[in-house]
């Protein structure tokens, strides 16, 4: 029925998720999800809310979960946005603040979500290469644009920036009157947060998802931080296409959770752990894997094509993600499970070596 769909659905090439098998039992490395299950707080909170109540909309300003995350990080109620998932903020983002006179920037080898929304918005976008080691150099984005998007860590790399570039950039915009969307979904697995400089950089917006670092990927829950000219911005998109973007469900659960931080800061720091471990064991095998900041790895195997690693893992049942893209179809983009997991891992690692 493709006759039906207008030119922008037709010049679309929509974001392709990591496979979700039901035909199985896996491993399951290939989607970021944390390993280890939400706050029991935060059940208990999903049960409460689950009464008659449901019968009446959700509170549109989701006021419950942006006062948890207002008090969790020292910012004013104002400058908070919530959203369903990191995903849906982004997207607003993009139409709030990115116009078509003048490309957006962000880097060839990230999240492959960008330039889905930009050309969802018809805006035009520069993918800035990033360096041979994979890593983004700073002073390639302080050019004359409409602003930038940069995840930090990056993703599917795991390589951080320092803070000290991300605020170097955010000055840089702000002299140019151009917003910078900072993409921290993976934040909490090493990486400096540019939240306690909103205040300094009026152009700054920093982006949340609490699918990765608080165990919620099955909630849809996000959070945004910055100016309060961008988070009315954000609610100004929002409110033309859904005021209601989050279930009393969703709000009562994500609320808890940024609450209990203590709790993830214990099991996240176990993910940091695990991830450390093994890739120092499978670097010693000979395998390369490049420095990460978040709760996945990206690595090569030494002498075997991406496609071939990819399927050897998957036929030993576990999987992990391959993106047939120029400069990183021999990698693989592998999360961190538990260690139970990893280490079934990291033995069938070392036996596709061996073949």
């Amino acid at each position: 029925m493709s006759e039906f769909w207008n030119q922008r659905t037709k010049n679309l090439s929509p974001y392709v998720p990591g496979e979700q098998p039901k035909d199985r039992l896996f491993i399951k490395l290939n989607t970021n999800e944390n390993p280890y299950p939400p706050s029991p707080k935060v059940l208990e909170a999903v049960k409460n809310a689950s009464d008659e109540s449901l019968r009446l909309y959700p509170d549109p300003e989701c006021t419950a979960l942006r006062e948890a995350v207002a008090e969790r990080y020292g910012v004013k109620l104002e400058q908070v946005f919530a959203g369903n998932g990191s995903d849906e903020i982004l997207a607003f983002a993009f139409g709030a603040f990115f116009e078509s006179a003048v490309p957006v920037l962000f880097p060839d080898i990230t999240y492959s979500f960008y330039p889905v929304y930009a050309d969802l918005w018809d805006i035009r976008y520069c993918k800035i290469p990033l360096c041979d080691d994979f890593s983004i150099n700073i002073k390639d984005y302080k050019e004359t644009c409409g602003g930038a998007v940069l995840p930090n860590p990056n993703a599917p790399t795991g390589i951080a920036l320092p803070l000290d570039d991300i605020l170097s950039l955010a000055d840089f915009l702000e002299e140019q009157g151009k917003v910078f969307v900072v993409d921290e979904a993976y934040a909490a697995f090493g990486t400096k947060s540019a939240i306690p400089h909103i205040n300094k950089y009026s152009n700054l917006l920093t982006v949340h998802t609490l699918s990765k670092s608080a165990s919620l990927a099955g909630l849809r829950a996000g959070f945004a931080i910055g100016n309060e000219k961008l988070i009315e911005g954000l609610r100004r998109i929002r409110d033309s296409f859904n005021s209601y973007t989050l279930d009393r469900l969703a709000i009562a659960g994500a609320a808890a959770a940024v609450k209990d931080a203590q709790y993830y800061e214990e099991i996240n720091s176990r993910v940091i752990a695990t991830r450390e471990r093994v890739t120092k064991t499978i670097c010693e095998f000979g395998f390369k894997v490049l420095p990460s900041s978040a709760n996945f790895i990206f690595m090569q195997a030494p002498g075997i094509a991406g496609a071939d690693f990819f399927a050897a893992l998957r036929e030993r049942g576990i999987l992990v993600r391959h993106f047939n893209k120029e400069r990183i179809a021999d990698y693989l983009r592998v999360s961190v499970g538990t260690d139970e997991e990893m280490d079934k891992f990291i033995t069938a690692c070392a036996e596709i070596k061996k073949t």
